[in-house]
């Protein structure tokens, strides 16, 4: 495993949500890789974030394709604080 405690980091997101596009400036602008699943255009992707999570709020970190963690606050949005202390930013 990595320094930051994970190997790998997905986003579960969709093109139309603002909160994702915040979500992906900040990993941008942190240099963390990661990989986009766009559940906009993935019925099946969809599926599997409402079967895991009990919903399908977005945006979603997967860390290492098993720890899902709701990468936002609900009717605040993007948790910047709280993703920044689990990616070890």
């Amino acid at each position: 495993m990595g320094g930051k405690g994970y190997d790998t980091l997905t986003v579960y997101s969709a093109t139309w949500c603002p909160d994702c596009r915040v979500a992906k400036r900040f990993l941008d602008e942190h240099g963390v890789v990661y990989d986009t699943v766009e559940i906009d255009h993935d019925e099946d992707a969809a599926r599997l974030l409402e079967a895991r999570t009990g919903k399908r709020g977005i945006p979603y970190f997967v860390l290492d394709g098993e720890r899902w963690v709701r990468a936002y606050v609900p009717r605040q949005g993007f948790d910047r604080e709280g993703m920044a202390a689990l990616l070890g930013l």
